[in-house]
């Protein structure tokens, strides 16, 4: 069989083969997940468009076109505005997230559908359609081999992220079967994001949902220019999970198994605080506690049950999680948001600025946070909390929540998501008619109208 036609055999075939024939946009809630997904982007992009590491990356790029920075006036090329939209939707860590994973679909798989979408002049259908085959893409990939890309020391989002940009892209573009394999066989080699921020509270993490973002907009390009990727990239001896997961031993089947009849992209999270997800239950229990009375002061000392598989992200070095070095650090620490939950009554963006974080009374707390591992902790199928508290007086106080807020099994309601998108725009600076411009134009994207451009570029100024 010629380069030009994989065998229909290999695993990207028949993730291609699936595509083509799914109808997501058929499910009843395909519509309103898809606004929710538009809508929390869009207002976490606005509420970043003003920190140094957004203005950083559009102070990068050089490449004019048709296509929106979410909150600046200029005009850029697809690549330029997925990637710079990409780092901006996910630099808060307060997008969405697939409990499965976790990974972080909607911050790679909007911007660059968006950016596509202007470029492209998508129709509406176009747009919706490309946006659930991503997400879908995305999230199943955590089936394959769970937990293994973050302990191999590599972003599942930005591992998977990519690919599933490539499918949703693709599927937008309508690439056919041959090209679609093509490029995820391409994207494979585009894939890239390693976890050592967690030393030190750099940026690489806020980056790799745009560079995932532009990268597979380049890898559709080319497939439909013909260049050739390889079809085995999943399963291959080289592959992606041997390159990412350190393992051969993927399960597929799992992956595959119910397309089109049993859609995962329609539980998709959303959060209700800028941090880590796995955090999330943590700060629901500390203000529990507060809520009941308990002080900083009071403490003694605070001991959590935890999964093993977070341990390495967000709880060691304990010395380094109770005293992160900056504001981003904080995000990825669970000492830290306990005692954000306990102190503030909260973990939204005001909880994690450079000086917030700096606050003793904030990492004296923290410094007397410890854990325990849980070895039957359902994590990553399910995200729990527990904080228990050992007051000076000698009482014990304890916490536990088997779910997060925002999560498929509590979700937050469209007020709540509304209200979200209203702070986060203020926190960017726009006036309540900008806000309303920009909701307007993204809802009317999915019903077949033109991606208004001045309403997602609002005015730098304003």
């Amino acid at each position: 069989m010629s380069q030009a036609s994989p065998s229909g055999a290999t695993i990207a075939a028949r993730l291609a083969r699936a595509m083509a024939l799914a109808k997501p946009e058929s499910d009843p809630l395909a519509l309103p997940v898809a606004r929710r997904l538009l809508m929390d982007v869009a207002g976490i992009c606005m509420a970043a468009r003003r920190e140094r590491y957004v203005l950083a990356a559009l102070e990068a790029v050089e490449q004019s076109g048709p296509c929106s920075v979410l909150g600046f006036p200029a005009g850029y090329g697809v690549e330029a505005a997925a990637f710079v939209n990409g780092i901006a939707a996910h630099g808060e860590d307060f997008d969405d997230t697939y409990e499965g994973g976790p990974v972080h679909a909607g911050a790679v798989i909007v911007p660059a559908l968006l950016a596509v979408a202007q470029r492209h002049t998508l129709t509406g259908d176009a747009l919706l359609r490309g946006i659930a085959i991503g997400v879908e893409v995305t999230c199943r990939l955590c089936a394959v081999a769970p937990t293994r890309v973050h302990k191999a020391g590599f972003h599942p989002t930005a591992i998977f992220g990519v690919v599933g940009a490539v499918a949703g892209i693709g599927t937008a573009m309508k690439l056919s079967e041959v090209q679609m394999v093509h490029a995820m066989g391409l994207a494979g080699s585009m894939a890239a994001g390693i976890i050592e921020y967690l030393a030190d509270g750099s940026w690489t993490k806020r980056m790799h949902p745009g560079w995932a973002a532009q990268s597979a907009y380049r890898a559709v390009r080319l497939a439909q220019a013909g260049f050739v990727g390889p079809a085995t990239v999943f399963e291959g001896t080289h592959g992606l999970f041997h390159g990412f997961a350190n393992t051969l031993d993927g399960d597929f089947e799992a992956m595959l198994a119910g397309w089109g009849e049993q859609w995962v992209w329609t539980t998709i999270a959303f959060k209700p605080y800028a941090c880590g997800t796995m955090a999330h239950p943590y700060i629901d229990c500390a203000r529990t506690l507060r809520q009941q009375g308990v002080t900083p002061d009071q403490i003694q000392s605070v001991v959590c049950e935890t999964a093993e598989g977070i341990v390495h992200r967000l709880w060691e070095p304990l010395a380094l999680k109770a005293s992160p070095p900056n504001a981003y650090a904080a995000k990825f620490s669970i000492p830290y948001a306990i005692a954000a939950g306990l102190v503030l009554d909260d973990a939204g963006l005001s909880a994690y600025t450079e000086d917030t974080v700096q606050r003793e009374d904030l990492r004296a707390l923290a410094a007397k946070v410890r854990y325990v591992v849980d070895p039957a902790n359902p994590y990553p199928r399910q995200f729990t909390g527990h904080v228990r508290v050992t007051l000076h007086d000698g009482r014990v106080l304890e916490e536990r929540q088997g779910f997060f807020k925002g999560g498929a099994e509590h979700p937050l309601s469209d007020a709540d998501l509304a209200q979200k998108f209203r702070a986060n725009c203020n926190h960017g600076g726009l006036n309540g008619g900008q806000t309303q411009a920009l909701l307007d134009a993204l809802n009317a994207a999915l019903l077949g109208e033109p991606l208004s451009f001045s309403a997602l570029a609002a005015s730098e100024s304003a």
